[in-house]
């Protein structure tokens, strides 16, 4: 069993050299990563009531399941995270080593898969951030991500609701009009609706901390927290 969705492997590895051209097909990344790092921060310094503060996630053990090019492991690590960074893409894992190292930055960089990776220890914090949208097998994915999670840990989940507002918004209005994505990037039938999500992470000993919609504002042209989890969301949960 495999979590591996090779077209979707594919077609990340194709566009592997522009993970950290801010203008390139992954801007719209780079746009939501302030509000992502922001969140995730907060979030861990409150469960795991940390007082540093030039160091926040020092001694934290993160584990980033379909880490890219990088771009949450770095400011991760730059926050004193002992990070991790696994991708079933070699092409990515590439990229993101080379990019760590021209910046002097410590992180255990893997091509695997939750249910592939050979690691006795159990992390503190994994980020699942938009990835699960692009899995084969969401069940098994969790599962896999769960075990790999200590008692009382926490996994961010972050991805898009199964709505037509989100066929809408995410495939019709960013791949097609805005062309903030390349067309094909998103697959409208593999979007998760937060009921799914809440459910699978029950199976897997995953309990449901806090849910925000995600949305971006135009006028400020930076993503924000919201109420409305219609399209994006983001999800916290504790390991039970």
């Amino acid at each position: 069993m495999s979590t591996i969705n090779k077209k979707e492997i594919e077609k990340f590895s194709k566009m592997a050299d522009e993970w950290w051209d801010t203008e390139g097909k992954f801007k719209p990344l780079h746009k939501f990563n302030p509000l992502r790092i922001n969140y995730i921060k907060k979030k861990i310094i409150t469960h795991f009531n940390i007082k540093s503060k030039s160091q926040p996630l020092k001694n934290i053990k993160l584990l980033d399941i379909g880490c890219g090019g990088g771009l949450l492991s770095e400011p991760m690590c730059r926050l004193g995270a002992n990070v991790t960074g696994i991708d079933a893409s070699q092409k990515n894992i590439n990229v993101a080593s080379l990019h760590s190292s021209k910046n002097n930055l410590k992180i255990n960089y893997l091509c695997s898969s939750p249910e592939k990776i050979n690691l006795k220890k159990k992390f503190d914090v994994i980020l699942n951030m938009e990835i699960v949208e692009h899995v084969e097998d969401l069940n098994l994915f969790l599962k896999k991500s769960s075990l790999l999670l200590k008692k009382n840990g926490l996994m961010f989940v972050a991805t898009i609701n199964k709505t037509l507002k989100s066929y809408i918004f995410a495939i019709v209005g960013a791949e097609y009009i805005l062309q903030w994505l390349p067309i094909g990037t998103h697959d409208w039938s593999k979007f998760v609706k937060p009921e799914e999500l809440i459910g699978l992470g029950k199976k897997n000993n995953l309990k449901l901390v806090e849910i925000s919609g995600v949305k971006f504002d135009i006028l400020k042209n930076e993503w924000m927290t919201s109420e409305d989890s219609s399209v994006n969301y983001i999800t916290k949960f504790k390991k039970i």
